[in-house]
């Protein structure tokens, strides 16, 4: 009979040794341009930063709030979200670095998981503040529950589907891992015959100095025997 959220009392925080749960999660910022600068604030773009599920699945279920930290230029610098989808959006013109804490349902686990994101703003060249495009800047990041408590366990292993449809992120990060693992086999490959060719050239180098040191031999011996 599996357990209940009932079942754990306050003295339920005592750590389940050996397990350990995986969450996978993808944050960032989708940014769009208005096309031109806003006459009444200078604004240029339109963004949402946020996290979200790698898989699909509700994060409240172990999430109590994300906290975002925008720019203190902003009235409200501080964001608190509580519920998904953990967001937020507004509208600006600059690019700064917004801290992201992820604050969990049970108290006796680590008070938060701390995210770092640069807001992406700007399409490179001179499609800059082109209207009609979007630009999207996500991460993949993995938070690792190490020997949670018996209620975290609970909480992780207890999600339920976020939505019953389709379940996709802007960024493909399977064929992005995949192209990343073929990169890094293609330059083990490209080192690994770099590494062949040299030993090949340093060994030829050897067996031409030991000619040269062989012939050198020869004339100091023939050198010797006509002083004598």
């Amino acid at each position: 009979m599996m357990a209940g959220l009932t079942d754990f009392g306050p003295d339920s925080g005592g750590r389940i040794k050996g397990v350990t749960i995986v969450k996978p999660v993808v944050y960032g910022n989708i940014a769009k341009s208005f096309g031109k600068i806003r006459e009444e604030d200078g604004h240029t773009h339109k963004w949402t930063v946020y996290v979200k599920p790698y898989r699909n699945e509700d994060m409240s279920m172990y999430v109590k709030k994300v906290h975002f930290k925008l720019h203190d230029s902003y009235a409200d610098a501080n964001r608190m979200v509580s519920k998904p989808p953990y967001e937020v959006t507004e509208t600006g013109w600059g690019e700064f670095d917004i801290v992201i804490k992820i604050f969990f349902n049970d108290p006796n686990e680590r008070p938060a998981v701390t995210l770092y994101h640069t807001l992406k703003l700007f399409q490179p060249g001179p499609d800059a503040l082109v209207a009609k495009k979007t630009l999207v800047t996500e991460f993949y990041e993995e938070i690792v529950f190490q020997d949670p408590t018996a209620l975290m366990q609970y909480h992780l292993t207890s999600t339920k589907p976020l939505t019953l449809g389709p379940w996709e992120h802007e960024t493909n990060f399977e064929e992005k891992k995949d192209k990343t693992l073929q990169t890094i086999l293609s330059a083990k490959n490209k080192i690994r015959h770099e590494i062949n060719d040299l030993r090949d050239k340093l060994k030829l180098a050897k067996e031409t100095m030991a000619k040269f040191k062989a012939e050198i031999n020869k004339i100091q011996v023939g050198n010797t025997m006509q002083l004598v």
